[in-house]
């Protein structure tokens, strides 16, 4: 791999996704992510190549999806698992059946979109371009009032997933949720029936952003897995462009795009870390970015690197592995978007191998015309961290400091103005630490607070809520000695980061699966603020009095109206959507941290 070329685009204008989904490269697969193991020869315990070929592929199959391979499979797609089936056993899978079943799409004309207005409703991650996780009343349709009065609507089960689903995005009647099979999804909002149904190249993470095109219709635009960002056709889901923004083989969106101006802004991250706990591994040569596209073709205007420099060689490791850096700094959040200033703001995440650099785990502020970087605030140093960091056989030359704490800014800061009109950057990360910025000069500290216990694992990992007075924030720390002391919910003073209030969890109980840390994004209504659990639990709160308002228990089995065997488990990463009067959320979460899997996108209301 050529690091720093210019990374070309493909546009597909009437290609269909089926076409994208099937065009796997099998051996690309294999060597990306198997042959470390099963190509080392007679030293690793992996069977060997020449031994699985003589695999059914269907064997090979059931291995990746259920069986001995299920873990280090969970990120891959559907589409992506058939590819490595039949790459490794030689042999063509059967033609695999229908993902959706007839019955469950919609009748006639039901879920067609009135318009292409996307403001009234909720619209990628952050329910608009300052990401506050806030949903007016006017557009919610629920208030305090109505929330001991939520009741289940209807379930709707993500086909084969183990995860339940992206960030749902609302807008004119259509609800546009992802899942990690590389389904894509457009349900009738009211009733779930599905409008129509796609299938990607990798598995889907990223919220939908949704924006009007030059000719007067709606797009909808997000990244999967294999770090390729599409545009298609909110009506009818054609596809009408596809770019791979980074040829890193690890190289991944796990952010929804910004989309402002006509300009789609994209954060690329990667997994490339967990690797390193392969001492054969040549740690690492992934750089996190940012880029700006066209909106409407996906030409590439600019792109800005997290780390400056290309990694170059250093020590080698105790296999006799070159350790190669600097390396990391990925973007995992969606971009937030100042027009005041021409500015985006992302948070970046820990460096993978020596040497630290000055970009990871800080704030950063790039100019949206040029891509030039602003200014930034790196809030921990020297954070250099691999899946070797907490192994007793630490790889030092990978990871120097064992302690490292691995505290990413995984959360999309928060641009909000306070009631004198000042602005402020809200941001946390994992160590449990909240910060408000000055965007207006430079970013400089107006406050600090911590608002929950940290570690690699915990803190705020995915997403912050604010209104006009206060900060909400989930701790997603969890100590297994003792669970009932996991992270719990706090609210701070938007204008002094003081403790509002904090709210601890619930005693377990006899839940089989006890993990009530708080990973997911929070989403907040006037008086109201949502959070779910790693076990499950979906709680509404007071943003007053941190009361618990309403409480239910998402972990378990759903009778669907698509037909689909669902059940729901593990709240991480996307939050509640409320939009006319209806909460949706997705449940189930099969890796990092997850502890129940499930598939199930689940639809409440108050009458």
């Amino acid at each position: 791999m050529k690091l720093g070329r210019a990374v070309g685009f493909i546009v597909l204008g009437t290609g269909l996704f089926a076409v994208a989904a099937k065009a796997q490269d099998g051996g690309a697969l294999y060597n990306t992510y198997c042959a470390i193991c099963h190509d080392a020869g007679r030293n690793s315990p992996a069977p060997a190549r020449e031994e699985l070929g003589r695999m059914t592929p269907e064997a090979i199959l059931q291995a990746l999806k259920t069986g001995s391979m299920k873990a280090q499979a969970s990120e891959r797609s559907r589409a992506q698992r058939r590819a490595l089936a039949e790459y490794i056993s030689g042999k063509p899978l059967p033609a695999q059946p229908a993902v959706v079943s007839s019955s469950a799409f919609c009748a006639g004309s039901s879920g067609a979109p009135g318009d292409r207005r996307t403001n009234a409703g909720w619209n990628g991650w952050g329910a608009g371009i300052t990401n506050m996780r806030f949903q007016s009343a006017d557009v919610a349709g629920i208030g305090a009032r109505n929330i001991p009065n939520l009741k289940l609507k209807w379930a709707f089960g993500l086909p084969g997933a183990t995860s339940g689903g992206t960030q749902p995005v609302v807008a004119n009647g259509r609800l546009y949720v992802g899942d990690a099979e590389g389904d894509l999804f457009a349900l009738d909002a009211k009733s779930g029936c599905v409008v129509w149904h796609d299938e990607v190249e990798s598995g889907i993470r990223s919220a939908i952003m949704l924006g009007a095109d030059s000719g007067g219709g709606l797009t909808a635009w997000f990244g999967d897995q294999a770090a390729n960002i599409y545009a298609v056709d909110a009506r009818t889901g054609k596809l009408l462009w596809k770019v791979k923004v980074d040829d890193h083989p690890q190289a991944a969106i796990t952010a929804a795009p910004a989309f402002y101006a006509g300009r789609l802004y994209v954060p690329v991250s990667s997994r490339e870390e967990a690797k390193v706990a392969d001492p054969r591994y040549p740690c690492c040569i992934f750089r996190g970015s940012v880029l700006a596209l066209d909106a409407t073709t996906g030409k590439q205007i600019w792109k800005t690197w997290m780390i400056e420099g290309k990694p170059v060689a250093g020590q080698k490791n105790s296999a006799g592995t070159v350790v190669l850096g600097p390396s990391g700094a990925a973007v995992w959040n969606t971009p937030t978007i100042d027009v005041e200033r021409n500015v985006l703001y992302v948070g970046t995440g820990n460096n993978y191998s020596p040497p630290a650099t000055a970009l990871s785990d800080s704030v950063v502020a790039i100019d949206m015309a040029s891509g030039q970087i602003r200014w930034h605030r790196q809030q921990t140093a020297n954070d250099i961290w691999n899946g070797t960091c907490r192994r007793a056989d630490r790889e030092a030359a990978a990871c120097p400091d064992a302690e490292a704490p691995d505290v990413d800014f995984s959360v999309s800061p928060v641009l909000v103005k306070s009631v004198d009109g000042r602005s402020m950057l809200i941001a946390g990360n994992k160590s449990g630490m909240v910060w408000a910025l000055d965007p207006g000069q430079q970013g400089k500290t107006i406050w600090t607070q911590q608002a929950g216990k940290g570690s690699s694992g915990g803190g705020v990992l995915w997403g912050l809520a604010v209104d006009g007075e206060r900060v909400y924030v989930p701790n997603g720390f969890f100590d297994a000695k003792s669970p009932d002391a996991s992270g719990g919910m706090a609210a701070l003073d938007l204008h002094t980061g003081h403790l509002t209030w904090s709210t601890r969890n619930p005693p377990c109980g006899d839940r089989k699966f006890c993990k009530p840390s708080h990973a997911a994004a929070v989403t907040a209504i006037p008086g109201v603020v949502f959070s779910g659990t790693m076990d499950g639990q979906l709680y509404a709160y007071s943003s007053e009095t941190g009361q618990i308002l309403w409480r239910f228990n998402t972990a378990q089995d759903y009778s669907t109206i698509d037909g689909v065997a669902a059940n729901g488990g593990s709240m991480s990463n996307a939050g509640a959507t409320i939009v006319d009067g209806m909460l949706y959320v997705g449940s189930g979460y099969s890796h990092h941290g997850g502890v129940i899997p499930g598939n199930v996108l689940l639809a409440f209301a108050a009458n």
